[in-house]
């Protein structure tokens, strides 16, 4: 991507929940969530024996090169031994740096900028949409884990401008 049309920032990553996560304790799990990318590593906080968690928390990735996937991975947290995968799903940031990129002037509230539909390529379980709200530009999706058998995550993407930055609009 040539740096005309992207500039870099940070990108704020609400990992909201998880839903239907695999069991790897005797009735339960005590997840968390691992996000990498490049070499950035971040994690939530462990939420103890719940298989729905609702983490709710605010993680902030750099972002220097859009092609570098955004890697999520969530772990049963064990005290006496090593942590259990529990799944993992990607994150392509393309489709919403593309957005970014769009005229947002006098768009009313609650615009859809760009839909990305569920596919082989991707880890969606259904639609996503990225949209413009309250002056910002906000993806929210769900994706299905991975080299497991069930659970998906749901979070949100919103774009932090660098102070200085010009907004777009």
């Amino acid at each position: 991507m040539d740096n005309n049309c992207y500039q870099t920032g940070a990108l704020k990553m609400k990992i909201k929940k998880g839903v239907s996560l695999a069991v790897r304790d005797v009735k339960t799990s005590d997840p968390y969530v691992v996000v990498k990318m490049g070499n950035q590593k971040l994690k939530t906080r462990i939420v103890e024996r719940n298989v729905n968690p609702e983490w709710n928390e605010d993680l902030i990735l750099s972002i220097q090169d859009p092609d570098l996937p955004i890697k999520l991975t969530v772990y049963d947290h064990d005290k006496f031994s090593k942590d259990d995968n529990m799944g993992d799903a990607e994150v392509d940031i393309k489709p919403f740096l593309e957005a970014l990129k769009l005229s947002r002037k006098n768009l009313p509230n609650g615009t859809i900028l760009k839909t990305i539909q569920p596919a082989r390529s991707n880890f969606l379980v259904e639609q996503s949409h990225i949209t413009w709200k309250h002056n910002k530009i906000i993806q929210n999706m769900c994706l299905r884990l991975q080299k497991v058998e069930c659970g998906e995550l749901e979070l949100e993407l919103t774009w932090i401008n660098p102070p200085g930055a010009n907004s777009g609009s």
